[in-house]
């Protein structure tokens, strides 16, 4: 009768020792998804505190479909440059969640031509508790202590660097130079004509892509993919971006630092 006993306590033991073991095992696993495992980024996007008037830019800007082409992953150290508003700085909050960070960089000219208190009252949301706003000029945008990014992002803002006294081999240099190695900078704009370089920056909104790859590659770059999903081969593209007839051209492009 007591060996039963016993073996019974030893099987009981046995089996809770074994549900310890796999519960740990499942929360070990949940916690290196956390850092590893890509965002959903249709569930990002369809949460429901979003503002309505982001949802009204989510038609052009297809978001799900940028954070999937960024890559981007819980934990993440990020960098977004030219974050005026803030719309992009928060889906990659979103998507860096608590144990990441994202620094939103803005030229102080630009805060007081254009963004005002806009990015200051989106600042107030949860979502955006894991943001620093980083007020630097384009040509010295990330602050000495920061380094080892995983991603920058840089979304239809360089054509305005190229008609402003911005040293852009310099920017790119130093984007270059924080990023740890294997890094990623994707970048984004509005399609000129070919030949048009960064001639119709200023009055379009628009530069060349075959322009902004040759500054980019200069720094380090290399090219690691191209993203199609913004493409809109029926724009003449000799038109201002704003209030367009149709769907702008856009082009991404997604680099690496070499490892």
């Amino acid at each position: 009768m007591l060996r039963s006993i016993c073996f019974r306590t030893n099987v009981l033991g046995l089996m809770a020792s074994l549900s310890i073991l796999a519960g740990f095992g499942a929360r070990s696993a949940m916690a290196q998804c956390s850092m590893l495992c890509p965002i959903g980024a249709e569930a990002l996007v369809a949460a429901p505190d979003r503002s309505d008037a982001d949802r009204q830019t989510d038609v052009r800007r297809q978001p799900a479909k940028m954070l999937d082409f960024t890559g981007i992953k819980t934990g993440m150290k990020v960098l977004d440059m030219e974050a005026n508003a803030g719309y992009s700085t928060e889906l990659l909050a979103r998507a860096v969640g608590p144990d990441g960070i994202v620094y939103a960089q803005d030229p102080a000219a630009i805060i007081e031509r254009f963004v005002k208190d806009k990015f200051d009252i989106r600042a107030q949301k949860p979502a955006m508790k894991n943001v620093v706003h980083v007020i630097r000029d384009f040509g010295d945008p990330i602050p000495p202590d920061v380094s080892g990014l995983d991603l920058i992002t840089f979304f239809y803002a360089y054509h305005d660097v190229t008609y402003m006294p911005v040293d852009r081999a310099e920017m790119n240099r130093k984007m270059f130079a924080a990023l740890k190695p294997g890094g990623y900078l994707v970048i984004a704009d509005h399609s000129a004509k070919p030949g048009d370089g960064t001639s119709v920056a200023k009055t379009l909104h628009r530069i060349e892509e075959s322009t902004l790859r040759q500054e980019i590659e200069a720094a380090g770059f290399k090219l690691a993919a191209e993203g199609d999903f913004l493409h809109s081969p029926q724009d003449p593209r000799d038109v201002p971006v704003f209030k367009p007839q149709i769907p702008v051209d856009e082009f991404v492009l997604k680099y690496q630092k070499p490892l």
